[in-house]
């Protein structure tokens, strides 16, 4: 695509901004639109279009949503400090620190490590509910960057369109809906269908389309009745029809066992009125003009979802005995509708008002997602928790005194116990609903009224709660439960396991298992309590290796080696040509080296350590494992002698799209650059990636910087960080 288009693109974005809010900073968003332009300049999607158009087309779609500025620069922002060369810091420092943590968030999102299928997905959703908790902008960007990749599915293999429908289909429709985005969640969802059962969903279309006059007819002559009843009564109404998504009609037909021919209600009208007094007018008069459906009517304003969706349907008989859904709202409820969350943020310019009790409704749930991914240790059960929260739909039953309590449809009377406190559902003893005593594991149905009876001699949960119960949280909070009853065991056997260790070691037992150095390494490894502290090893929650790296951290003079004695010369007063690579405070020829973990070249910052028996250890200043030093004496200034010569080693490592041939034009980029390479590694993960680590030597770090533009020309690569 030539620069005009792509120009014209970005245009398009500043144009529907300043629809949506003239006074937005539009500078700020061409600034990120240069630097994304710059960023992936070298870089094709599978289309073969510019990768820029991406970003901008994700940009695009959330300024449709009319989101605040600093969502439309992270989101044109949002690959490049997974894809390309500029930093966190430098994003900050460019823009500002929230635009810089929104696009870090959403690249931790995708920034998954060689694990299996099951750790990645359960490892993402960790990610996704974390970054929610931060700033839920970041999931919006996430769910429109589906959105996109899924509208330009079509360029890649058929296994990976299967498997990312597949995704999209289980988590990111799910998750928009439980956002409450529905213009997201219904296009995800039949972009989904549309790969996983290709025959199916033309079928669909074309069912539809052989239809469709006669049925736009039809809501016509509908819509004409109700705008001439309702302006009657003199209430302003918008009126329109609205097709049924191809997904949700082929659900009902697989859900129901029905033929297309058996599915009626293909077009609901839609009346959007001024308030809350004219929804349940227009319902009367709707009522009065047609006749209602039994069971087919359901009030969500007076009972909301948990995804904030508010309005009244109902189904009724209509013209010609077909039966046809009416959707009423008002202005704002359509608005949350239609963009859920994304709505509270419409001309905010990312101020979040904390008060909205919407905004709050959304916030419980996702605290309750930060508990649940908090607690499950094992990759699977979290995946499919959080899938059973995300998919299923959801039943309303009422307390003794009137309080509505949402509920996964399936839920039992223990769902309901455990959902308003853990202690009500640990001493429940039975249960009424309807003012009837029914079996604990009895499904409760929308409209019940539920009692719990609970009592101070009960014997606590039965893991035969854990077969029954529905919601996620129960499930946490029985789990809970017994994690504790257990727990005396596992304090026992942790502190055991550590004591053996210690001897194993050789250490002086004495003054590690001091109870004031072991509650200083129970809080340094993230544990209120001591005994927390044992459990935890004791259930295998912490690992021992870890336990004594923070041990070393904390009490390095209680390991046997000593730190080496340093003497340093005087210096002189100009480093000389031929001397010491790295000058050490003012200082040269010191015995010093680089240090593996990081591999610092010449124009890199870089600090000295001083290290136990082999002098001065040089690091990048950005080094983890400096970063994670707690003795900040050992630490020294050093720098680069200007006259230094020599080669450094590197490492890299290298994500690109699965092709043949890419490791040869890797190969060939170090050969015509002249840059010796000591190890070039291949790793497939039985997905459209392949995955390349390079060890090789270089002079400086602008030879490093150029070696990376050039591999970056290659269109297979999409990503290259340093080691």
């Amino acid at each position: 695509m030539d620069n005009d288009a792509v120009k014209g693109k970005i245009d398009n974005v500043i144009n529907l901004v300043k629809a949506n809010n003239p006074e937005a900073d539009t500078e700020m968003i061409y600034k990120a639109y240069n630097l994304a332009k710059e960023a992936h300049k070298d870089q094709k999607r599978l289309s073969g279009e510019d990768y820029v158009i991406h970003p901008v087309s994700v940009a695009y779609i959330l300024a449709e949503m009319q989101m605040d500025t600093e969502t439309i620069v992270a989101a044109i922002l949002h690959d490049v400090i997974e894809d390309t060369i500029y930093s966190y810091d430098y994003i900050k420092e460019e823009f500002n620190e929230t635009i810089a943590n929104l696009v870090e968030g959403v690249t931790k999102i995708g920034r998954i490590g060689f694990q299996s299928k099951e750790e990645s997905q359960a490892e993402n959703l960790r990610k996704m509910i974390l970054a929610m908790s931060k700033d839920i902008r970041v999931i919006l960007i996430k769910l429109v960057d589906r959105l996109h990749n899924m509208r330009t599915l079509e360029y890649m293999r058929e296994t990976k369109q299967i498997e990312k429908a597949k995704e999209t289909l289980d988590i990111y429709a799910p998750l928009a809906n439980r956002l409450g985005i529905s213009t997201i969640k219904w296009e995800l969802e039949d972009l989904a269908l549309k790969y996983l059962d290709p025959d199916g969903y033309y079928d669909l279309v074309h069912k539809i389309k052989v239809k469709k006059s006669a049925r736009e007819a039809y809501i016509a002559d509908v819509i004409a009745v109700l705008a001439k009843e309702i302006e009657k009564v003199g209430t302003h109404a918008e009126i329109y029809g609205r097709s049924k998504h191809f997904y949700s009609i082929y659900r009902k037909m697989k859900s129901q066992n029905r033929s297309f021919d058996e599915i009626y209600d293909l077009i609901a009208v839609r009346v959007i009125v001024d308030s809350l007094k004219d929804c349940y007018g227009v319902l009367g008069i709707v009522h009065s003009q047609w006749t209602p459906i039994p069971g087919r009517f359901k009030d969500y304003i007076a009972m909301p979802k948990p995804n904030l969706y508010q309005s009244i349907h109902t189904t009724v008989m209509g013209p010609k005995g077909e039966p046809f859904e009416i959707q009423i709202r008002t202005r704002e409820m359509h608005e949350t509708a239609e963009y859920g969350i994304a709505a509270h943020w419409k001309y905010k310019e990312g101020r979040m008002d904390a008060k909205d009790n919407k905004y709050e409704v959304q916030m419980s749930w996702l605290r309750q997602m930060l508990e649940l991914q908090r607690d499950s240790e094992d990759a699977g059960e979290l995946v499919e928790t959080i899938k059973v929260d995300l998919l299923n739909e959801e039943v309303y039953v009422f307390s003794p005194k009137g309080a509505v309590v949402p509920l996964p449809a399936g839920s039992c009377p223990l769902d309901f116990a455990y959902r308003i406190h853990s202690d009500i559902g640990n001493n429940c003893v039975g249960a009424r609903v309807n003012n009837k005593i029914v079996p604990l594991n009895s499904p409760l149905k929308s409209g019940d009224i539920v009692e719990i009876m609970t009592s101070k001699n009960s014997n606590g949960p039965s893991r035969d709660w854990l077969g029954f119960v529905k919601s996620p949280h129960a499930r946490n909070k029985i789990k809970q439960y017994f994690k504790k009853e257990e727990k005396d065991e596992n304090v026992q056997k942790g502190r055991s396991i550590l004591e053996r260790e210690i001897k194993r070691e050789g250490l002086q037992q004495s003054n590690l298992l001091n109870l004031n150095n072991l509650e200083l390494l129970a809080e340094k490894c993230s544990y209120k309590t001591l005994n927390d502290f044992y459990a935890a090893i004791g259930y295998n929650g912490i690992k021992i290796g870890t336990v004594f790296q923070k041990m070393k951290l904390l009490f390095p003079k209680e390991f046997p080696e000593e730190v080496e004695e340093i003497v340093l010369k005087k210096p002189s007063k100009e480093p000389k040509k031929n001397g010491s690579t790295v000058i050490v405070a003012g200082y040269h020829e010191i015995d010093v080296h680089f240090s593996k973990c990081c591999n610092p070249v010449p124009g890199d910052t870089i600090v000295g350590y001083i290290t136990k028996g082999r002098g001065i250890s040089v690091h990048r200043a950005d080094c983890a494992n400096v970063l994670n030093l707690v003795d900040p004496n050992r630490i020294v200034e050093v720098e680069w002698n200007k006259y230094s010569t020599g080669s450094f080693t590197a490492e890299i490592h290298i994500k690109a799209r699965e092709a043949q041939g890419t490791i040869i034009q890797i190969s060939k980029t170090f050969l015509e650059m002249g840059i010796p390479v000591t190890a070039l590694n291949a790793k497939n993960e039985k997905n459209e990636y392949d995955f390349f680590s390079a060890t090789f030597e270089v002079k400086s770090r602008r030879e490093l910087n150029l070696l990376i533009k050039n591999l970056n020309k290659i269109k297979e690569i999409i990503q290259i960080y340093r080691v």
